[in-house]
């Protein structure tokens, strides 16, 4: 009998929200769009020059795979997140987070020397987020962080595309996924963002390895890890490699391979102000209802209703009472 819905292990960051103009990226020379990786002086550098003209939106815990597994966990599914924060008061708040949230996490080798990673998130007048992330610590996530007895009472293990970045973190991703498919467990992942398929296309694929059972991306992701021009053509490189997958589309909802046929998804109109956590939110839900037995058609409405209220405010995680109501409307 498994204990947990989903174990998943990512990058433990804080998220900082700053509104801001499109003038600020080339003021400051940040591509638009992506995330991207920086060192701690620059982070602060970028923080500074925030702090002058505009004022923080939000500040909450965050990361990719832990976005997905609050939201998921606000739904009712249970779920197991491994990580990696420094002995600080960042690390503090991030694992106070989680214990508010019912999130289970590793204890004796979570906390390390030096700093907890953090993200400054800016959304421009479009919607659009662009992450400057300081991975702090949280670069050193290893074999050590991980709990194979926790992962042995779950039925899905989700891996966070962007822990391609880090060596240990590779290792050990790539280690557990190892791991889940010697023991039946059903694997997922996520590419997390178009810098993961520009950057670090080769690590990426050594972690697919001979595929997933499950992965979700954007279309754009889709298109530049598959090398091809067109969605059709996306989709038929992607079956080699996914036995089933979500890819997202913004306006235009989401296409779904549920192992037979080819799904698409009614998107829901909104007006969107902050894109960041739309994808970590629609995993969340999809993984939630596909681990409480419903098809594939079923989680991807509940995932797109879902996604589609994440980004009508800001921050990348809906209140707590706010999942309740969604359900509703999708699961009767």
């Amino acid at each position: 009998m498994t204990k947990y819905d989903v174990y998943g292990v990512g990058n433990a960051l804080v998220d900082q929200e700053f509104e801001v103009d499109d003038a600020f990226f080339e003021k400051n020379n940040i591509e638009k769009g992506l995330m991207t990786l920086v060192d701690q002086q620059q982070q602060q550098r970028i923080l500074e020059a925030l702090a002058k003209d505009y004022s923080p939106k939000k500040r909450a815990g965050g990361g990719s795979a832990a976005n997905t597994l609050y939201a998921l966990s606000q739904f009712g599914g249970k779920a197991f997140f491994s990580c990696k924060v420094a002995s600080d008061d960042t690390g503090d708040f991030y694992l106070e987070q989680l214990g508010h949230h019912n999130i289970k996490t590793n204890t004796s080798s979570q906390r390390g020397k030096g700093t907890t990673g953090r993200c400054l998130v800016m959304i421009s007048p479009d919607a659009e987020r662009t992450m400057l992330t300081h991975l702090g610590v949280s670069a050193l996530v290893s074999n050590a962080e991980l709990d194979f007895a926790a992962v042995a009472a779950s039925k899905y293990i989700y891996l966070e595309g962007y822990l391609v970045t880090s060596p240990s973190a590779k290792s050990a991703i790539t280690d557990l996924k190892l791991y889940a498919e010697q023991n039946h467990i059903k694997t997922a992942m996520t590419f997390s963002d178009p810098s993961m398929l520009e950057y670090f296309h080769d690590n990426i694929n050594e972690v697919l390895g001979t595929g997933v059972d499950l992965l979700f991306c954007n279309e754009k992701e889709a298109l530049l890890w598959s090398g091809t021009a067109t969605l059709p053509d996306a989709c038929a490189a992607l079956r080699k490699k996914a036995r089933q997958f979500a890819i997202t589309r913004g306006s235009k909802g989401a296409l779904l391979f549920d192992g037979h046929k080819f799904i698409d998804v009614d998107p829901h109109p909104v007006k969107a102000v902050d894109t960041n956590g739309a994808g970590d939110m629609f995993a969340g839900a999809f993984l939630y209802a596909l681990t409480s037995g419903k098809d594939f058609t079923t989680a991807g409405a509940l995932a797109s209703l879902a996604s589609a209220t994440v980004v009508s405010s800001f921050g990348p995680r809906l209140e707590a009472a706010q999942h309740a109501p969604i359900a509703r409307k999708i699961l009767v």
